[in-house]
C-alpha cells in the first residue's frame, strides 16, 4: 500500500472561499478516481503553532494506483485552478506501507 501525504501552507491573501473550493474540488476525486482506497482532506485542527495549514492523506493499493491519482487531468486541474494560486508552500511525502 502507498500512502500519499501532501501538506500545505497558504499565501496570507487566500480567502476562506478559495480554501473552501479547495476542500470542495478535491472532494469530488474519489468519485472520479477509483483507485482511490481512503482520501482524508481538511484544514489543520489548530491545536498547535507553527503547523501548516491544510492536509491530504491518500491510500492506494499500489505506486501504479498512486500514478493514475498524480497524473489524472482533474487533480491536475485541482492543483492549477485551485490550490497553485493560493499556495505558499508544499511538503510530500509517499510511504510504501
Amino acid at each position: 500500500m502507498i500512502r500519499h501525504i501532501v501538506l500545505f501552507t497558504w499565501t496570507e491573501d487566500a480567502t476562506d472561499e478559495q480554501k473552501a473550493a479547495v476542500t470542495a474540488e478535491l472532494g469530488k476525486l474519489p468519485g472520479l478516481i477509483p483507485q482511490l482506497r481512503s482520501y482524508t482532506v481538511g484544514a489543520d485542527a489548530g491545536i498547535n503553532q507553527g503547523n501548516h495549514e491544510y492536509g491530504v492523506v491518500a491510500d492506494f493499493d499500489s505506486v501504479e494506483d498512486y500514478l493514475v491519482y498524480r497524473d489524472h487531468p482533474q487533480h491536475q486541474t485541482v492543483i492549477a485552478e485551485h490550490i497553485k494560486p493560493i499556495l505558499a508552500s508544499r511538503a510530500a511525502v509517499q510511504l510504501s506501507l
